[in-house]
């Protein structure tokens, strides 16, 4: 058979119909973008031209774009000029602003949390205060995005906030200097025990990994005798890769996989080992996480228990495995595109599969790919890292979770502390008032609508409907369900203790205060206290179901 330079004339024939078709199918797709393009152009500009109603350019492609982005997953997004900064905090744990996290309750933004040293800090700003105008621009009623706008600018640069403080005869001007706001990484670390250390990482910014090794090598200065630590990932929502291989770093040797990246491009795919000595293989671990701790905390628990070195504790993480990789688009503004996916060193990847409204869906275990440790303990993937040791959470609904989210337990703090100038330190601080709680509750006409009274509002909107009779027998029922919410709120005395005493020590001694004070109530500390205090429990945890 004659061959044309070392290829069969079929198989020739095969690989040139193979290139036209991958030529032809690169051209259609080409000429796909092109034509959509044109057509959103077009429509642009005749909304534009015609619409009834004034446009605005830029909220209207703004529109179109967050659309855009909706289709896909939740972390491909757009990023205006307007954004930059905020983007920067979270990836760089740093922007240039006043130093105070606010929220939008009611008609304005109010300030909920100051950092420590920051502009408004200084400039004497307290949890509470309302954001009524920004430069002499009417704030009411204005969403975060609009206010940061205005409110974050240049180092150096001023800004003038008309506040409104609960208890302050009137609203008052307050000028601030603008700086480069540096928020703490690491805000506290101690010892919860006699032998167990503590250490809590709020993200994964620059020198978030020196920071952990540091208060790791202090608290073994403090306690010679040191038998554990605990590494607090709750609530941690990530931030840089190389802090988290830095992190594990700390505890596992050179040169093992940490994590991998793959995408699309297969060039791109990348394989991230530790580089450096570790600081302590030995010293057993147990790391906090909860269904806030994402992508950098996932990678970093994920290593842990992929190489049995550390005991995990609470509910399964989010489920953040994605790559992003922000590129400029022009006008100072950004998209930050998912590129690849993070696998950790058992093969599995942590990336949630299913999202609802832009939240991770729970995925049944049986649904979930098999992997084993590196002892031979099985693990799963999709949808977050499980914990060794799961816990439910303290509160996912009910009255508790009404009162965080109607703001209740924050505005009833701001009004406690108008009465109360100090507290004695957070290690003698407890909060024994309750019965002031609920009285102020019912002064402030708190409605808490349970299940039960859900249905029975339903119930009642049906009977009338079809016009049944059942006043008494309704009333009876209202009767009963208001004295379980009333027993309800007495019910969850204990957390609802500790999530004021957690905000008013948040208000004294800022971010270090909240979170000393929760360890004493904190029953994932506890446990994690507990398993680190036996090492033979621990050791059995980390061997169970082992197949080597």
């Amino acid at each position: 058979m004659r061959i044309v330079f070392g290829i069969k004339p079929a198989l020739l024939a095969l690989i040139i119909s193979a290139s036209a078709f991958t030529l032809t199918e690169t051209n259609d797709k080409y000429f796909e973008i092109l034509k959509n393009i044109e057509l959103f152009t077009n429509v642009y500009k005749e909304l534009n031209a015609n619409y009834v109603d004034e446009i605005d350019p830029g909220k209207l492609m703004r529109t179109g774009i967050d659309a855009m982005m909706g289709s896909l997953d939740p972390f491909t997004n757009y990023i205006s000029e307007a954004d930059i900064e905020g983007y920067r905090f979270s990836t760089e744990g740093r922007y240039h602003g006043i130093g105070a996290v606010s929220e939008k309750i009611g008609d304005y933004v109010t300030i909920t949390e100051l950092y420590k040293d920051q502009p408004a800090d200084k400039a004497g700003l307290r949890p509470g205060d309302q954001i009524v105008a920004v430069d002499g621009r009417d704030a009411r009623n204005k969403s975060m995005e609009e206010l940061n706008e205005v409110m974050r600018g240049f180092p150096g640069s001023k800004v003038v906030l008309k506040i409104r403080r609960p208890g302050a005869p009137g609203d008052f001007d307050v000028t601030l200097v603008r700086a480069d706001v540096d928020v703490l990484n690491v805000p506290y670390y101690g010892m919860v025990s006699d032998s167990v250390g503590y250490i809590y990482l709020s993200t994964f910014t620059p020198d978030a990994a020196k920071n952990v090794e540091n208060a790791l090598r202090e608290l073994k200065t403090q306690q010679p005798a040191l038998r554990g630590v605990i590494i607090d990932l709750r609530n941690n929502g990530g931030g840089l890769l190389h802090e988290a291989v830095n992190l594990c770093n700390i505890f596992i040797p050179r040169e093992k996989v940490v994590v991998s990246t793959r995408g699309k491009i297969k060039e791109r795919d990348m394989v991230y080992r530790t580089t450096s000595a570790p600081f302590d293989t030995i010293i057993p671990l147990a790391i906090l996480i909860n269904k806030r701790s994402a992508s950098a905390s996932e990678i970093v628990s994920g290593v842990m228990q992929d190489y049995d070195r550390g005991v995990l504790i609470g509910q399964r993480s989010y489920g953040k495995g994605l790559v992003q990789n922000t590129m400029e688009v022009g006008y100072n503004a950004r998209v930050k595109v998912t590129t690849s996916k993070y696998y950790i060193p058992s093969g599995r990847c942590i990336q949630s599969v299913e999202y609802e409204n832009g939240e991770p869906v729970e995925i049944p275990d049986a649904r979930r790919a098999q992997f084993r440790t590196e002892a031979g303990r099985l693990v799963l993937d999709g949808g977050g890292v499980k914990p060794d040791i799961v816990l439910p959470p303290p509160y996912q609904e009910g009255i508790v979770k009404t009162l965080v989210d109607e703001h209740m337990i924050f505005d009833y703090v701001t009004n406690w502390v108008l009465r109360h100038p100090g507290i004695d330190s957070v290690d003698r601080f407890k909060f024994t008032d309750f019965t002031d709680f609920d009285s102020w509750l019912r002064g402030r006409q708190f409605v808490y609508d349970s299940e039960s009274e859900k249905i029975l509002k339903k119930v009642k909107t049906e009977l009338a409907s079809e016009g049944v009779q059942a006043a008494d027998e309704l009333a009876a029922l209202q009767a009963r369900i208001d004295f379980a919410q009333r027993t309800e709120l007495q019910s969850h005395r204990e957390i609802i203790t500790d999530l004021i005493e957690k905000e008013i020590a948040g208000r004294y001694y800022y971010q270090r205060g909240k979170v000393q004070i929760g360890l004493r109530n904190d029953r994932e500390v506890r446990e994690a206290i507990s398993i680190l205090s036996d090492l033979d429990r621990y050791q059995g945890v980390l061997s169970a179901g082992a197949t080597n």
